[in-house]
C-alpha cells in the first residue's frame, strides 16, 4: 500500500520526493486498517506507519541538498588576514607635520642634497614640466616665465614604492591601501599622481604626489602608518610642498601642516584641477 500523493506544484506530475500524506489522512488510513481486526491488519498498519516515518526522514535528508544545488557549505569558512592596524590611520589626517618647500629644477644644497631636475618616477621631470618652477618669480600660484605642462600643485613624501632594480618593494602590496587598484606592472609606481589634501591655518589645498622626500625613501610606517617622520636636518620635516601649494596656503617653509590622502572623487574644483 503506497501512501504517497501527487505534488500539486508539479501540475499532476509525480515528483522525485512526493508530498507526504497529511497527519489527518494518515490517521484515518491507520484507523481503517485497525478495523480489520486481525493480526495481519495490525502488522500492515505498523508497516504503513514505518514507511511513512522513513519517507519523512529521507525527505528531511534530501531537502538541504535541493535547497543548496551548488554545494555551498552550511557555515562560511573563516579566513584570517594580517592586521591592518599599521595602515588604518592613513585614512585620516597626519597632524603637526613640518613642511618644507621644493621645486622642479631645484639644484642640490645643504638642505636638499638631491637635484630636482628629475624625480623618483620621471627622469625628464624638468623638461616634461616645461621649465624651472622658480619659487621667487610668480604670477599667482604659477611661475612667471611660462605655463607649466604638468600640475604645479605637487608634493613629495618619504616613500618610493619602486625599489632599485625596477620592482616594487616587498611590503608595498601590503601597506599601500590602493596598491592592487593601481597596479600596472613592475617598475610603474602606484604612488605617483596620488592626490593629497594639505591643511594649514584654515585653508585646504589639493596636490599630487610626484616625488620622494624629504630625505627618506622607505618610511612607509609614517606615510601609510602612525609613526612620526624620522629626524632629519630640516627639523624632522615630513612633506615637501611645491611653490604653488606654498602660495595657495600662504605659508613659509618650515611651517606645520596637516595632510591626508584623498581619492579623486573627493578633490573639488580648484586651480589644481586645470591640468587634469
Amino acid at each position: 500500500m503506497a501512501i504517497l500523493t501527487e505534488d500539486p506544484t508539479h501540475h499532476g506530475m509525480r515528483s522525485k520526493f512526493p508530498t507526504p500524506m497529511t497527519r489527518h489522512a494518515l490517521t484515518a488510513a491507520l484507523a481503517s486498517l485497525a478495523l480489520v481486526g486481525s493480526a495481519a491488519g495490525s502488522r500492515l498498519a505498523e508497516r504503513v506507519a514505518g514507511r511513512h516515518e522513513r519517507f519523512l526522514a529521507d525527505r528531511r535528508e534530501a531537502l538541504p541538498g535541493l535547497s543548496d544545488p551548488f554545494g555551498v557549505p552550511a557555515m562560511a569558512r573563516v579566513v584570517l588576514e594580517r592586521s591592518r592596524e599599521l595602515v588604518a590611520p592613513s585614512a585620516g589626517w597626519k597632524r603637526n607635520v613640518i613642511a618644507t618647500v621644493f621645486w622642479v629644477g631645484e639644484l642640490p644644497t645643504v638642505h636638499n642634497p638631491t637635484p630636482n631636475t628629475k624625480s623618483a618616477w620621471d627622469q625628464n621631470w624638468l623638461a616634461n614640466f616645461g621649465g624651472y618652477d622658480d619659487p621667487e618669480h610668480r604670477v599667482g600660484c604659477l611661475p612667471a616665465a611660462f605655463t607649466p605642462l604638468l600640475n604645479p600643485f605637487y608634493v613629495a613624501l618619504p616613500y618610493n614604492d619602486v625599489a632599485p632594480g625596477g620592482v616594487h618593494r616587498p611590503e608595498a602590496c601590503e601597506v599601500i591601501p590602493w596598491f592592487w587598484d593601481g597596479y600596472r606592472g613592475d617598475g610603474i609606481s602606484v604612488c605617483k599622481g596620488r592626490w593629497v589634501a594639505i591643511h594649514h591655518a584654515g585653508r585646504v589645498c589639493y596636490a599630487q604626489w610626484e616625488d620622494v622626500g624629504p630625505f627618506e625613501v622607505d618610511h612607509w610606517q609614517y606615510v601609510f602608518g602612525n609613526e612620526p617622520p624620522r629626524p632629519n636636518r630640516n627639523g624632522s620635516a615630513g612633506i615637501d610642498l611645491s611653490p604653488a601649494v606654498r602660495d595657495y596656503l600662504k605659508l613659509r617653509s618650515g611651517a606645520t601642516v596637516e595632510w591626508r590622502f584623498a581619492q579623486d572623487r573627493e578633490v573639488p574644483n580648484g586651480p589644481w584641477r586645470i591640468w587634469q
